[in-house]
Formats: C-alpha cells, sequence, structure tokens
C-alpha cells in the first residue's frame, strides 16, 4: 500500500479505510475560519536560500502568502513563529540572513512573532499564552517543514486541547535519509506524514478552496 494511497483513503483495491477521527466521530469539515488563529511555523529564508531547501517550496509560498493576504482583509488573528538556534549552528544561527522569515510571509506589526528553540511551538514559548489572549482554540497550522515542526507543533496543540487544520499546500518538506539506506523522497513523505496527522491529530485539507471563512 502506498503512502499517497493512504493520504487519499484508499487502500490498494480501492476500498475505503477509517481515520481515528472517523471512528470518533470528530468534524469531517474545518472550523470556521473567523473563529480560529493561523499559525505559520518556521516559514524561514532556511528553506529557500539556505542549507535545507524544500521541495515545492516556492508554490507553497506564494499560495500561502496569497491566502494571509485576504486572511488579514477578513481580520483572521495570525501568529508566526520562528526557530533561532545558537549563532555558531549551521542552520536557524540567530542573526542570520537564513533565520529570517520569507520576505512574502513576512508579519504585519500588529501581529505576533514567537521564537522557539524546539521542534514544537509551545515548547518554551509564549504562543499558549497569545493564544489564551485571543480565546480562541480553532488552530489553521501552515508553514515547513511538514515533518519537523509542523507535526511537532500539531501533536502538541491537539493534546493541549486546541482543534488543528493543516492545509496541503501550506506546507513542504524534503528528501530524507531512509533507514538501512536509500533517499525517502519528499512527495512520499508529505504524503505519509499528513497522513499521519489526518488520523488523529488533525483535518488535513487539500487547499484553501477546502477552508470556510
Amino acid at each position: 500500500m502506498s503512502c499517497i494511497n493512504v493520504f487519499f483513503g484508499l487502500t490498494k483495491d480501492r476500498k475505503m479505510v477509517e481515520t481515528l477521527r472517523q471512528i470518533a466521530g470528530l468534524p469531517k469539515t474545518p472550523a470556521p475560519l473567523s473563529e480560529s488563529v493561523i499559525l505559520i511555523v518556521d516559514a524561514q529564508k532556511e528553506y529557500t536560500v539556505g542549507r535545507l531547501p524544500l521541495d515545492g517550496i516556492d508554490s507553497s509560498v506564494l499560495a500561502l502568502a496569497k491566502f494571509i493576504e485576504t486572511a488579514r482583509e477578513k481580520g483572521v488573528p495570525i501568529i508566526h513563529i520562528v526557530h533561532h538556534a545558537l549563532a555558531s549552528s549551521e542552520v536557524f544561527a540567530t542573526g542570520s540572513k537564513t533565520a529570517e522569515i520569507i520576505d512574502e510571509l513576512a508579519p504585519l506589526v500588529n501581529e505576533e512573532v514567537v521564537v522557539k528553540s524546539f521542534p514544537s511551538s509551545f515548547t518554551g514559548t509564549t504562543l499558549r499564552e497569545h493564544l489564551d489572549n485571543l480565546g480562541r482554540t480553532n488552530l489553521l497550522v501552515c508553514g515547513y517543514m511538514t515533518h519537523m515542526c509542523v507535526s511537532s507543533t500539531v501533536r502538541a496543540a491537539t493534546e493541549s486541547g486546541y482543534n488543528c487544520t493543516i492545509v496541503e499546500e501550506f506546507t513542504a518538506t524534503r528528501d530524507l535519509p531512509g533507514v538501512g539506506g536509500g533517499v525517502i523522497e519528499a512527495k512520499v513523505l508529505k504524503a505519509a506524514i499528513l497522513a499521519a496527522m489526518s488520523d488523529r491529530f488533525a483535518l488535513v485539507v487539500k487547499s484553501a478552496s477546502d477552508l470556510v471563512w
């Protein structure tokens, strides 16, 4: 059974499989954005011009930039998460060019920026405090990398009582070495991670057109 088939809810012989969300009777449609907070995780130049280029990052950034422009017009709160490592680090070094937020996704002056140093956006940060102040528990989690900080953030959020949605086109990842050799292609890895997320931790949709304002 391929990872991509699992993501779309299909086995090899086209029979439907159930997620834990379906078994539990959890919502099948995203929470309205008018009742949500948008989290943009690690939309940083490390993934565009640094050592960690991501598969499909350019098209993802363009789609996300267009979406948040509309979200701002409609008054949906946006919180930006950035990863900062030690100044001597090979990636995400504090103060470096590649630790900067991608220009097209740069925060406005009235938007919160939360700095983290672990994969989860909740660990050792002020994120929960900001969410409490907004009084909202529905989160649209966007950003990079799918398998790392997006996954970690969504898992932590769900375990803390938040309701998460992920849009496939608003995230991206990279090839990884396979255990025992070979390479796991980014598109396969992304499909598998989103399938794992959609099993219990988040409602996963394909594009912005699947969201409800």
